[in-house]
């Protein structure tokens, strides 16, 4: 009998992974990085939050098959990327959904 996997698991090898975390640290050195953080706002809530403070964060993580591409990372409060962990968009639209409903001036 197979083990039954997550339809959205992705099976990356350490390599793999050690390589995209390579090209974000890569990519969070850049000047077009520093620009998005200096706009000093949220990708995911939407809330102003100091350029230093805000984390590089994987709209499709890295462990779910995503890759360190400027399509793919956006400025994100810790909070939100501590939320969000290793979930899809489709998966966090949920959270996102309650944050706007709780607090609408978030955005």
């Amino acid at each position: 009998m197979k083990p039954e996997l997550s339809p959205y698991a992705y099976d990356l090898d350490e390599a793999q992974i050690r390589a995209e975390r390579a090209k974000a640290r890569k990519l969070r050195q850049s000047q077009w990085w520093k620009r998005r953080c200096a706009k000093g706002r949220c990708y995911y809530c939407g809330r102003s939050t100091p350029a230093r403070e805000l984390t590089m964060d994987h709209i499709v993580p890295i462990a779910r098959g995503g890759k360190s591409t400027r399509a793919n990372v956006v400025p994100a409060c810790k909070e939100c990327n501590s939320n969000k962990k290793q979930l899809l968009p489709m998966e966090w639209e949920s959270y996102l959904e309650k944050i706007s409903q709780a607090d609408p001036d978030h955005n």
